[in-house]
């Protein structure tokens, strides 16, 4: 039998692709140091949105941009709202790609790119399966929006804006994470974590600097050590990569040596998926008498936060039956003999537990090394009854276009945009039976994923829509 909504999609292969490789080229990465009246986050992701709205216009939607840090694409008409939340702004692309992180790349059916699959590439799939509906004269019973946001993987300020501007949809989804149906998400906080500058006399710190952002397991990491038995540090440093996950090199001159750490980056949802270069060398680094502030942070991050994504050793771990576990993220190592230390740790957590619990134990154990600790952001978990005939509806798209039958709603540890409605759930774009690549070097997605997600998009719209 035919699927007819696969034969659309294949369709629009070639300007989806043409499309995507605009969106893909634009470095969309929130760059506030460089913000203008014009660009509120910078000029990345303003002009991506504004590619985003310029297909939508050029396509015959209304189409609105509300103060360059959100915009939508609009169709149809009616009391009732339908939100397709999707994203133009990507991660800072860092190191070890193989092709050019901003150009597409297509290579044995597989599309490389920063964006391809957070989020311009489901993103764009979604609004083609929008497309495909008004291309087909289907006349919905309800207002369809996809709104685009320009800083979901930071502090959500043009989604955020949307919300105190316009009306709260109905309902809706997020293409911004994985398939079948993500009905429930859990709360995300983040913590910093600050340490003095002081240093000891037979080895100084002079630096450290692991990570990108906080949602990020940090994939290098670089520390520049001082001291009279310099040579002690490089001897043992090969060692030390012959027994860890990661690679490095170190640099001596003098009485001064550089090293630098290469672990995996990943999505901070989950940190087991990455190898954080900032532990590792921190926790090498912990064995050498160091002093006072300086040997307090790198205590700090060996003994509670090293290879411990469930935070038992602080004693914040926790598990909940429908959420699961409990994840920390330490995304952001600094430290410098001006500004001192500085940790950032994201956690991912379900209902069950709650920040302060996490506070109180990280606050703690930093003071047992004079340190500090704060909360300086926090969503709460989110979660949609699986009898929602949004859920329930979108599942059914699911296992229609796919064929698996025991496909089930799920909960992940990921933040979408989904979690600001009542009724928002996250749908798609990422397949089980392909790798995650989101917030790494080389992040790619089939081509063929692609199209099959924007066959389900087009479907699903048409359901939710028209039904």
């Amino acid at each position: 039998m035919t699927n007819k909504w696969q034969d659309k999609a294949n369709a629009y292969r070639e300007d989806y692709l043409a499309d995507l490789s605009e969106l893909i080229a634009i470095e969309s990465v929130r760059d506030v140091e460089h913000k203008t009246d014009e660009y509120p986050l910078g000029e990345g992701p303003t002009k991506a949105m504004e590619k985003f709205l310029s297909f939508g216009k050029r396509d015959g939607f209304t189409v609105k941009n509300i103060d360059n840090i959100v915009g939508y694409i609009e169709y149809g008409e009616g009391d009732q709202t339908l939100a397709i939340q999707s994203h133009a702004d990507v991660m800072p692309a860092g190191n070890g790609w193989n092709t050019n992180p901003f150009e597409l790349t297509i290579k044995d059916g597989i599309a490389y790119g920063r964006g391809t699959s957070d989020d311009k590439g489901p993103g764009l799939a979604a609004y083609y399966g929008l497309k495909m509906l008004k291309d087909s004269g289907v006349k919905p019973n309800l207002k369809i929006r996809l709104i685009v946001g320009t800083d979901e993987e930071s502090n959500w300020t043009g989604m955020k804006h949307y919300f105190e501007v316009e009306p709260e949809p109905t309902f809706g989804f997020s293409p911004d994470a994985e398939f079948p149906v993500i009905n429930g998400e859990k709360g995300n906080a983040s913590f910093e974590t600050t340490f003095g500058n002081s240093n000891g006399n037979n080895f100084a710190l002079e630096s450290f600097d692991s990570g990108l952002r906080e949602n990020m397991v940090p994939g290098e990491a670089t520390a520049v050590v001082i001291s009279d038995n310099i040579q002690e540090i490089a001897n043992n440093f090969s060692e030390f990569l012959n027994q860890s996950p990661v690679n490095g090199e170190v640099e001596t001159d003098g009485k001064t040596a550089k090293l630098h750490v290469i672990g995996k980056q990943a999505h901070g949802m989950e940190p087991k998926n990455g190898i954080n270069a900032g532990t590792y060398l921190a926790s090498y680094l912990n064995q050498f008498n160091f002093g006072d502030a300086a040997a307090d942070f790198l205590r700090f991050i060996t003994k509670y936060l090293h290879d411990d994504s469930r935070a038992n050793a602080l004693g914040s771990n926790y598990v909940d039956d429908v959420m699961g576990d409990l994840t920390m993220n330490v995304g952001l190592m600094k430290f410098d003999q001006q500004n001192g230390g500085f940790i950032n740790t994201n956690y991912r957590y379900p209902k069950g537990t709650t920040p302060d619990n996490i506070l109180d134990k990280l606050q703690k154990a930093a003071q047992a090394l004079n340190g500090k600790t704060v909360q300086i952001s926090n969503m709460e978990p989110h979660y949609v009854d699986p009898t929602d005939p949004i859920v329930e509806t979108l599942v059914n798209v699911y296992k229609e276009q796919t064929g698996i039958m025991d496909a089930k709603p799920e909960v992940v540890g990921g933040g979408t945009y989904a979690r600001l409605m009542k009724r928002g759930v996250a749908f798609g774009a990422l397949f089980p039976w392909t790798e995650d690549s989101m917030h790494q070097a080389n992040e790619f997605q089939p081509v063929d994923d692609l199209l099959k997600a924007m066959a389900i998009y087009g479907q699903g719209i048409f359901e939710l829509a028209t039904k």
